[in-house]
């Protein structure tokens, strides 16, 4: 067996030994697949329709009509015995009566509305949270991404390390390397083992916060997620990013919902403040001892309210200095969606300007300088100093331009969150 592939299979043994049994039976999920176990799954999601669901039950209590009044009364019972006979209740007066306020000026219906309304504002706040949820959870599988990335790239410097490692060994037996070199190179491999060790943790630890977030108690090694981990090099104008956010923000909508409220409850206060009549009737038997036949009567009344001192007034300043509030937070909501849009997209113009040069340039200019420089030193043109040095710039290199691309799509992400809506992929 030659060298080359007894240190590939060597590799092979160290790596499946160093990841657990159970990676091998892992579910990949694509960011589709994440985003509908979330919503599916989270607690706090849930608890928010919950809200919506209570909002909408409102709706039925403010339209119920007034329930009617009804009263029994007896007077004027009388026990006595007359002429030798009891007659305990000869002379007892019953009256029964029924009464119901009547509510004017469209009080239910105002009621209704603004019970609507609240309703369109409960869901337009559950979208919002959703939006900001949403984001933490993108950011935490763009961070799985970018920790498998950078542990690939562990695997592949160790690897490519194992092999220098191999040729300068057989440099040092054939006597064309000192063994303090050779030794030097050996604890180079430190560093290797290093970041290979601390990139295994950093992916164990972003599947642990994405589980968190989708409230699943599945072991990491039988979970992963899958997905491109590049950028994308064209950009929209940002005028287009800002009228998608002004269309779609839930948070902008819920503001502009909110003044519509606002302005229902100011119908309502004044509706309020309008007089109810109350409606009565009553049947009475009343026996009269005089006429025998005058024992039942009929009456009606109508009772009205004189709304002198009390008209409301304190809910409908009240209520008109609200409208003013939210129209002000309205304004107030849309420039930060305007803010927020803003900084997103230069966040992501700046991930775009470092990442091009890095791969158009820096990234194969420093695989290049690399390799030659391994291939000079191996045949005694370069220095083990200049060899070391050319390895750690292509490792910082290449550590560096994956690092953007987190960032670039962590920014992406944002994006998202500023447009109320997935408008990069």
């Amino acid at each position: 067996m030659t060298w080359r592939r007894y240190r590939a299979r060597s590799l092979a043994i160290l790596f499946a030994g160093l990841l657990p049994a159970g990676v091998f039976a892992q579910t990949s999920y694509t960011w589709q697949q994440i985003k509908d176990k979330f919503e599916a799954t989270n607690p706090t999601l849930k608890a928010a329709r919950d809200s919506i669901n209570e909002s909408r039950v409102s709706e039925i209590t403010a339209y119920l009509r007034p329930n009617p009044d009804f009263s029994f009364s007896t007077d004027g019972t009388q026990i006595s015995r007359y002429e030798g006979v009891w007659r305990p209740f000869a002379g007892t007066q019953y009256t029964t009566g029924v009464s119901y306020l009547h509510e004017r000026d469209h009080k239910r219906e105002l009621r209704l509305g603004a019970a609507k309304q609240s309703t369109t504002v409960a869901e337009s706040s559950y979208t919002d949270q959703e939006r900001s949820l949403l984001f933490n959870l993108r950011s935490g599988f763009v961070q799985v991404l970018q920790s498998k990335a950078v542990l690939e790239n562990a695997k592949e410097n160790l690897g490519y390390w194992d092999r220098e490692l191999g040729v300068n060994r057989r440099r040092f037996s054939a006597g064309d390397l000192a063994l303090v070199d050779l030794n030097r190179l050996e604890l180079q491999r430190v560093q290797f083992e290093a970041d290979f060790e601390t990139a295994m943790v950093n992916l164990r630890t972003a599947k642990i916060q994405l589980l968190t977030l989708l409230n699943a108690r599945t072991p990491i090694e039988q979970f992963d997620v899958t997905g491109p981990y590049d950028f994308d090099e064209r950009l929209v104008p940002l005028e287009e990013f800002r009228n998608r956010a002004l269309a779609a923000r839930p948070d902008l909508k819920a503001a502009i919902e909110s003044v519509e409220l606002a302005k229902i409850n100011r119908q309502l206060a004044v509706a309020n403040g309008s007089t109810d009549p109350t409606f009565s009737a009553w049947w009475s038997h009343n026996p009269s001892f005089n006429n025998p036949y005058d024992n039942n009567t009929l009456g009606a009344s109508v009772t009205v309210p004189l709304r002198i001192f009390d008209r409301n007034q304190g809910e409908k300043a009240r209520t008109q200095i609200d409208i003013g509030r939210n129209e002000r937070l309205r304004e107030a909501t849309q420039a930060q969606v305007l803010s927020d849009v803003d900084s997103a997209y230069w966040t992501l113009v700046q991930a775009l300007n470092l990442l091009r040069p890095y791969k158009a340039k820096y990234l194969p200019l420093a695989t290049d300088v690399r390799d030659k420089t391994t291939f000079s030193y191996q045949h005694g043109g370069a220095s083990l100093l200049d060899f070391l040095d050319a390895e750690k710039a292509y490792r910082d290199t290449r550590l560096a331009y994956l690092t953007l691309i987190g960032s670039y799509l962590t920014a992406a992400a944002q994006m998202n969150m500023a447009a109320g809506q997935e408008v990069l992929p």
